[in-house]
C-alpha cells in the first residue's frame, strides 16, 4: 500500500524565498490554476493508494469556486473525507477564505469507518480518523505554538486505539525537533521511516522536519521518500508499506 501525505498550501504555489512571500502575497487572494494542476498530476503519477491532504481549498475565491479535493478526487477516482480544520464551533468557519480551509483523506478503498474528532485547545482543530483496509489512519495538522502542541499530542496519545495498526500522519509542526513526539511515540509504539531525518520545510530550502507519517511497529515499510518539488512551501512524503 502506498501513502502520499502533503501540505499542498491552498495550491498557491511556493515563493521560493523566505522573502518573496511579501512580494507575492497576492497568491493567498487569488492562485493560478497551474499550482493545483501541478500537484494534482505529480498526486496521479504516484498512484497513491491514500493521500492525506493538509491546507486545501474546498472552493473559495481565491480557487475560483474549484474544490480542490472534490477535483483531486475526481482525477483520481478516489473516495474521499473532507472537515474544516478549525472547531464546530470557531468563528474562522464563517469567514472568508477561512471557512474554505479544509484537510481531507482520499483512498482508492472506502473506509470501513471513519470519524472527525476536534482538539480542544489550539486554532487548528480537526482530526480525520479513517479506517482502510485493517488500518487506521489519522490526519492532524497541529498548532504552530510550542505549549499548545504539547497539549494536542497529550490528547491525540488519548486518542489513539491500543492494539490496532495505525498511521498517524500530516504536519506536525515540529519546530522543536522529533523529541517532541516522543512520548506519543512511545506509548503507542510508533516508528518514523524518515530515518535519514529529511527535511520538509520550506521545500526551497528544508530546514526543519515538520511533517511526518508515524506507523505502528506491526507494519513493514518498504520505501520512503521526501520527492524535492516547489509546489508547495512544504515537501511531500510517500511511504509505502505491507501489514505483516
Amino acid at each position: 500500500m502506498k501513502l502520499l501525505v502533503y501540505n499542498i498550501a491552498y495550491g498557491t504555489g511556493s515563493p521560493g524565498k523566505t522573502y518573496k512571500r511579501l512580494f507575492t502575497s497576492h497568491r493567498y487572494l487569488r492562485t493560478k490554476h497551474a499550482y493545483f494542476d501541478n500537484i494534482a498530476a505529480f498526486i496521479k503519477s504516484h498512484r497513491p493508494d491514500i493521500i492525506g491532504l493538509v491546507e486545501a481549498d474546498s472552493g473559495s475565491f481565491r480557487t475560483g469556486n474549484v474544490d480542490q479535493v472534490k477535483e483531486l478526487a475526481r482525477r483520481l477516482e478516489h473516495y474521499h473525507l473532507c472537515e474544516s480544520k478549525y472547531g464546530l464551533n470557531s468563528p474562522p468557519r464563517h469567514l472568508p477564505f477561512l471557512k474554505n480551509h479544509v484537510n481531507a483523506i482520499l483512498s482508492k478503498e472506502k473506509e470501513n469507518h471513519s470519524a472527525f474528532h476536534f482538539f480542544d485547545n489550539g486554532m487548528k482543530k480537526l482530526i480525520i480518523e479513517a479506517e482502510i483496509e485493517g488500518i487506521v489512519f489519522f490526519l492532524v495538522h497541529l498548532s504552530l505554538r510550542r505549549n499548545v502542541r504539547a497539549k494536542q499530542l497529550i490528547q491525540l496519545t488519548e486518542l489513539l486505539p491500543r492494539n490496532r495498526p495505525i498511521i498517524v500522519a500530516g504536519d506536525f509542526n515540529t519546530y522543536g525537533g522529533e523529541k517532541e513526539l516522543c512520548a506519543l511515540k512511545n506509548h503507542h509504539h510508533l516508528c518514523n521511516p524518515n530515518h535519514d531525518n529529511i527535511p520538509t520545510y520550506p521545500s526551497w530550502q528544508p530546514r526543519h522536519q515538520l511533517d511526518y507519517v508515524l506507523c505502528s511497529h506491526s507494519l513493514v515499510v518498504e520505501n520512503f521518500s521526501v520527492p524535492d518539488l516547489a509546489y508547495s512551501d512544504h515537501l511531500p512524503l510517500i511511504v509505502e508499506f505491507s501489514d505483516s
